[in-house]
């Protein structure tokens, strides 16, 4: 039986699409074959979302200073009380990335890292300075110490070699789970917008890299146009998520410049919903956040950098088309015709939106029947755990070299 320990820097829903793709990962790890604990930091939904994690045991630590990293040092010692054969570190640049390269270090057993996106070159240039100084710190030691490196697809292992990392790369995606009953629950929308309203749903971190700005303003002109004897009014946009850095409210106060209506259902004294384009939902999580992906028509991505986003396969299992930037890493539902390509930038995204808007229901119903069958042939969690089981036996010794490992 393998023992291995899952390190990453939340084990709630603040960790957002890491918080599935962690969890999901190592649900499915046979508990026949592998004994599995996630180390997570503490934060003020750790107790709350602990409960998902079963039967995964998860310990989640409290931080101390310095605050940039969240030191967590109780970790260290709880963690060599486990004593696991491997590691498996998700995500970068906190205190997780040290814990690991020393428990490695100390028992010259491997440690296997997933960045999920975040040695991308968009990812990079993001509070740059403060990553340089952790990369010089301690994360270049934790990548170069790496038996493995994890990457989520062909993309992002392009971008691990171009930072000179001479590691081997297993491309293992992420995973979906497929709905299996429709929601308990209304969208929150419900009673919102008019009847024949179609809405388009956005859903995933309020952070300026998801490309929201450019989206609005691609909203805006696609507001003033009519193609194909449909107006682009009968859509509405639905943006639900997490905000991070107050980017909400300047997305509100951009929605004023460009003259959108807009509300916000979360306050009673908004504008009235049903004359709104856009309408702010906030978080959903668990029966809601399955409600927005069953009820909505279509979903829109417009990132500047991603891994390999869950959102993207959570509409996709749930049949519905999708407007997504190469910047998403998943070509393949462009190949097979599971989603519409557009650039992060206004005009394309405003293409992207003229397209969609033009489509037939049975056209877009095609398109998600598309999306639906990619989702059961590529990116199921049974595929994913097996692949991660192959790697792990791999690089323990016990197993041949894995289809999904890279030639250095």
């Amino acid at each position: 039986m393998i023992k291995s320990a899952h390190l990453t820097h939340s084990v709630s829903r603040k960790a957002g699409g890491l918080f599935d793709a962690v969890l999901r990962l190592v649900q499915t790890q046979d508990a026949r074959e592998m004994e599995t604990k996630v180390f997570g930091l503490w934060d003020e939904f750790a107790e709350t979302d602990r409960q998902a994690w079963k039967p995964v045991s998860v310990a989640a630590f409290k931080t101390t200073w310095p605050n940039a990293i969240r030191r967590a040092p109780e970790m260290m010692p709880e963690l060599s009380a486990f004593a696991p054969d491997i590691t498996h570190t998700h995500g970068l640049w906190l205190y997780p990335s040290i814990a690991a390269t020393h428990y490695s270090r100390k028992t010259k057993r491997p440690n296997l890292v997933s960045p999920h996106g975040m040695l991308d070159p968009w990812a990079l240039k993001n509070s740059r300075w403060k990553k340089k100084i952790a990369y010089i710190w301690f994360e270049q030691a934790h990548l170069r110490g790496a038996r493995c490196l994890r990457a989520l697809c062909e993309s992002e292992a392009r971008s691990i070699r171009q930072l000179g990392l001479k590691n081997d790369i297993a491309v293992i995606p992420n995973g979906i789970d497929l709905p299996t009953a429709a929601p308990s629950s209304p969208p929150p929308w419900a009673g919102q917008v008019e009847p024949d309203s179609k809405v388009l749903l956005f859903l995933s971190r309020i952070h300026p890299k998801k490309g929201l700005v450019n989206l609005l303003k691609a909203w805006a002109a696609s507001q003033r146009t009519e193609s194909g004897g449909q107006r682009s009014g009968d859509w509405v946009l639905a943006i639900a998520g997490w905000d991070q850095g107050g980017h909400e409210a300047e997305l509100k106060q951009l929605c004023g410049a460009l003259q959108i209506k807009f509300a916000d259902i979360r306050e009673p004294s908004s504008a009235l919903h049903s004359q709104s384009s856009v309408l702010f939902l906030g978080p959903q999580f668990n029966a809601a956040k399955a409600a927005c992906y069953h009820y909505c028509d279509a979903f829109v991505l417009p990132s500047f950098s991603e891994g390999l986003p869950m959102v993207v396969l959570e509409a996709w299992a749930n049949s519905k088309p999708a407007i997504m930037t190469p910047e998403c890493n998943l070509p393949e539902g462009f190949l097979a015709r599971a989603a519409i390509k557009a650039e992060a930038t206004e005009a394309s995204l405003a293409e992207g939106l003229r397209e969609l808007q033009r489509m037939t229901p049975e056209e877009r119903a095609a398109m998600g029947s598309r999306a639906l069958e990619l989702v059961k042939q590529r990116f199921t969690w049974s595929r994913v755990g097996e692949q991660m089981r192959e790697v792990y036996q791999w690089v323990l010794g016990g197993g041949t070299r894995p289809g999904c490992v890279l030639d250095a």
